[in-house]
């Protein structure tokens, strides 16, 4: 197992773990989402359907009509993905997902009980378990100047080979609304980011990030 991963999610909740096993790091995971898709689908549990071509729902899952999914796409038990909710393609979502009004998912992995509810932009990124984003909150995935996105691991800049990529937001992880992640932002579980902070780097478990741009520990 990485000990990235290991600090961000549990992979108990989600159907991505046998990918993010067989990778060196998380965002590894994010150019070859396509093609497990098309993996996982012909192994998925009685209980889904495939209600549009490459895109298959769990029992119980409520999607409005004027939700667009373009597959692939699987979408989990008991989620709720509501009004004018835009899936461009390549997502994942697990079990008790909300993905709400005008939200805007691209190659994503959300755990279970993620909510996504209002106004919001995930690109590129994978969010743990019960991690939720306040109304207008957005994960960045591509830098102005167009060229590789890095990371900070233990202090230091590190490449991911990747021109676009968002976010790794661990388990019960709260993202305050308007807030700004970007690009190549982590932030570890148990992390309280307050409303319209703009967020890059590394973030430690246990932390609250205020708007001052300070980062103090959780009392």
């Amino acid at each position: 197992m990485n000990p990235l991963i290991d600090q961000l999610f549990d992979l108990s909740h989600s159907l991505a773990a046998p990918l993010l096993q067989r990778v060196n790091h998380p965002w590894e995971a994010l150019p070859q989402l396509a093609a497990y898709l098309q993996e996982l689908a012909k192994n998925l549990p009685a209980d889904f359907e495939e209600i549009a071509p490459q895109v298959w729902v769990g029992k119980g899952t409520y999607i409005e009509k004027t939700a667009l999914i373009n597959g692939p796409a699987i979408i989990g038990r008991n989620c709720e993905i509501r009004h004018a909710a835009y899936f461009r393609s390549n997502v994942l979502l697990g079990d008790e997902v909300v993905v709400g009004n005008s939200t805007e998912l691209k190659n994503v992995i959300l755990f279970d009980k993620v909510q996504v509810p209002h106004f919001n932009y995930a690109g590129d990124s994978i969010l743990g378990y019960k991690a939720h984003l306040g109304a207008g909150a957005i994960l960045a995935n591509f830098k102005s100047t167009g060229d590789e996105i890095h990371v900070y691991l233990d202090g230091k800049k590190t490449g991911t080979g990747l021109n676009k990529f968002g976010s790794l937001i661990g388990d019960h992880v709260e993202v305050g609304c308007n807030s700004v992640l970007f690009p190549g932002t982590i932030v570890e579980r148990n992390v309280v980011i307050y409303p319209l902070c703009p967020v890059r780097g590394y973030i430690q478990s246990g932390s609250t990030l205020k708007n001052d741009g300070q980062v103090y520990p959780r009392s």
